[in-house]
């Protein structure tokens, strides 16, 4: 396994030879800073961050396993988990309580039991290991010890869902425990477009109960750090000081969507929030290839039976947003950037993600062993300035795509909607600010 401690060194801190312009140094020299079809033959080995205020030390990619017992079978995904771990240096490890998706009470769990599958033939310690419980949901009724009725965040049903966790995936304790989204409406969830609509609220399980499970958990050595998944500003400071105030765990995480055509929400308003002077929150950017997207495979060139078995095709209206016009524009102008480069569009894709200061780990997924080892492979390239100014040209002309349909008259994901001013005194479980 490739080790290489990057003692010392923050979520925030920029990569050796990585940077932004007008934001961060550490960029390289010009005299070796590679250029052209140079670019990916600069290669480095996986690097290790310590994760928010935590101590876990993860390695910058991290392995998402969603498609093990769907699009891939156990035994798949233990191939995938011996490449990422023993040829890469991978020690990070993603999955969820209702994996396999597309969610179904059929499937669920089987995520779970193929990493359990593969983590008896490791040491536990080498591991880390990162789960979620579900948000609220009443249509994901099947999750067990949920007695039918859908999935919340309660304190029983956080402790519920880490009990049969550990049991599915045979280990005594989880290095981290991700709410996978809030028990609260949100008008922005999962990266898609939305507008907050107040009478939407319902009552929803309060920031402190869900704390004080986790430090019940945390106390109980079942758990070892907290982090959260598709949060906002307001959950992420919430918590923050929530927990400080009654000296209950912090989150060291925030697992959201972030990639080259999904950066604005993150950029303009959780960078502050979650800088280590602040919040100290380390982001571990999912769907970092939108979708699929960012693969540069979705074309009119691609042929037609073998593209039925992509993930944004064989899952109707999954990240619909992605396949809207205006994002696959965006996408074929960094395809073409990448050929510059020299190197795939999944690549530079991955390396963008890779260099931003606030990104601890990027969470990649792959459904053949080809596709994982050129995912991965993005993580030992070095990013320069170069790159930086060509992918910023492209950027102020497809700035978030995806989360501005407007931009594709023909598109009706996520267009603004209407709704009339509600009197806060009449929306359920709202209590009126005086």
């Amino acid at each position: 396994m490739v080790v290489m401690i990057a003692e010392g060194v923050s979520a925030f801190s920029v990569p050796s030879g990585a940077g932004m312009t007008g934001r961060t140094k550490g960029l390289l020299s010009r005299a070796s800073r590679p250029t052209g079809r140079r670019m990916a033959t600069c290669m480095k080995a996986m690097e290790y961050v310590k994760l928010g205020s935590s101590d876990l030390k993860v390695s910058r990619c991290c392995l998402g396993t969603m498609t093990w017992g769907q699009q891939n079978t156990m035994d798949e995904g233990v191939e995938q988990l011996n490449v990422a771990f023993d040829e890469f240096g991978v020690n990070f490890i993603d999955t969820a309580e209702m994996y396999p998706i597309p969610v179904k009470a059929e499937t669920q769990g089987d995520t779970d039991r193929t990493i359990a599958k593969w983590l008896k033939t490791k040491k536990r310690e080498d591991v880390v290991l990162a789960t979620k419980v579900a948000g609220y949901s009443d249509r994901i009724t099947w999750l067990p010890g949920r007695d039918g009725k859908g999935s919340r965040v309660t304190r029983k049903e956080i402790l519920t869902s880490v009990d049969e966790s550990l049991k599915r995936l045979n280990t005594d304790y989880i290095d981290l425990l991700q709410i996978h989204w809030p028990d609260r409406h949100m008008g922005n969830l999962f990266g898609a477009p939305g507008t907050y609509d107040i009478s939407k609220v319902y009552e929803s399980v309060s920031f402190e109960e869900q704390l004080r499970a986790f430090d019940e958990l945390i106390r109980q050595g079942k758990v070892r750090y907290m982090g959260v998944s598709n949060e906002s500003p307001f959950g992420v400071m919430n918590f923050h000081f929530l927990s400080k105030q009654l000296n209950l765990p912090q989150v060291v995480s925030i697992q959201n969507s972030y990639s080259l055509l999904n950066r604005v929400d993150f950029e303009t308003d959780l960078d502050e929030v979650c800088a280590p002077n602040n919040c100290n929150v380390g982001l571990l950017a999912y769907s970092p290839l939108a979708g699929g997207i960012l693969s540069g495979k979705y074309t009119d060139k691609a042929d037609p039976e073998e593209s039925k078995k992509w993930r944004l095709n064989l899952f109707e209206g999954y990240m619909a947003r992605f396949m809207q016009s205006s994002a696959k524009k965006a996408a074929d102008d960094y395809a073409a950037l990448a050929q510059k480069f020299g190197m795939s569009p999944t690549q530079l894709a991955l390396a963008f993600t890779n260099s931003r200061p606030f990104v601890a780990s990027t969470i990649i997924g792959a459904t053949t062993l080809k596709q994982l080892r050129e995912n991965i492979g993005a993580f030992s390239i070095e990013w320069n300035e170069d790159l930086e100014k060509e992918v910023d040209k492209i950027f102020r002309v497809h700035k978030d795509p995806a989360k501005n349909p407007f931009q594709d008259p023909q598109s009706a994901v996520g267009q603004p909607v209407w709704h009339p001013r509600v009197p806060v005194e009449e929306v359920k479980g709202v209590a009126v600010k005086k």
